[in-house]
């Protein structure tokens, strides 16, 4: 697991622009499928490198990107959330140099994934298409969500019945997907609220009570099942033809 400089691989290719990673590779040799792991709106936390080295454990070349990585969450918070509901912006073209650069490496087979939390996983929809297989969690719905489907690839999504940012995101999501024929598993979890995938509370702490009273905060048992249904369908659909297995 190490802090990587993703620079050279962002469009202007000659540093100007900072672009940082975290890898999180598996054990053994490869070459492995990768995935791109799109961060939530606190950014890149001990939470989102716990995601990055689970996928690893499964088997996942995994790259977490920081959007960020020019002035921080606070300088960055709001061209980032821009970006997500408008559908392009510079988060955009780091997402694409993050894939860019997993496809360079030997030790990737040349399927790539993307994985999305929250603001990441609205990230994880709206950049589909790029991809081989998407796993948006509790991702925010891009304005056009029958635009931002057409022609993207496969998606295992998971929701929270107890998150009130996003109340009918699931059926929403899955009747698009069902339109374009696109192959997709979504979910709702009954008990859960919105992270309910992380182990512990993320953000400020000073806004730790506010999320909590929103229902922010773990579900394990939902967070297995999930977390088993993303196994399942990237297994399915990130190995190359012909693969009996990672």
């Amino acid at each position: 697991m190490t802090d990587i400089d993703l620079s050279a691989h962002t469009r202007d290719g000659d540093g100007s622009r900072r672009l940082r990673g975290y890898l999180a590779r598996p054990d053994g040799e490869g070459p492995w499928p990768g995935v791109v792991v799109l961060h939530e709106v606190f950014g890149v936390d001990g939470e989102m490198r716990r995601h990055a080295d689970h996928l690893a454990e499964l088997g996942y070349l995994a790259l977490l990107p920081d959007l960020y990585s020019d002035g921080g969450m606070l300088r960055c918070v709001a061209r980032t959330m821009r970006a997500v509901s408008t559908g392009h912006g510079r988060a955009f073209t780091d997402i694409s140099a993050a894939r860019s650069w997993l496809l360079a490496q030997p030790d990737c087979t040349g399927r790539i994934g993307v994985v999305g939390f929250c603001m990441g996983g609205g990230f994880a929809i709206a950049a589909a298409p790029e991809f081989d297989a998407a796993a948006p969690n509790y991702g925010l719905m891009p304005p056009d969500l029958a635009e931002a489907v057409r022609g993207t690839c496969p998606t295992v999504a998971s929701y929270a019945a107890k998150d009130p940012m996003l109340k009918g995101a699931a059926p929403r999501l899955e009747r698009a997907l069902n339109a374009e024929g696109v192959p997709n598993d979504v979910k709702e979890y009954a008990a859960a609220g919105h992270s309910f995938m992380n182990a512990g509370p993320v953000g400020p702490r000073a806004l730790r009570v506010v999320l909590r009273a929103m229902g922010t905060g773990p579900h394990p048992e939902s967070a297995v099942d999930a977390w088993s249904r993303i196994e399942a369908f990237f297994g399915e659909h990130l190995a190359r033809p012909g693969d009996t297995g990672r």
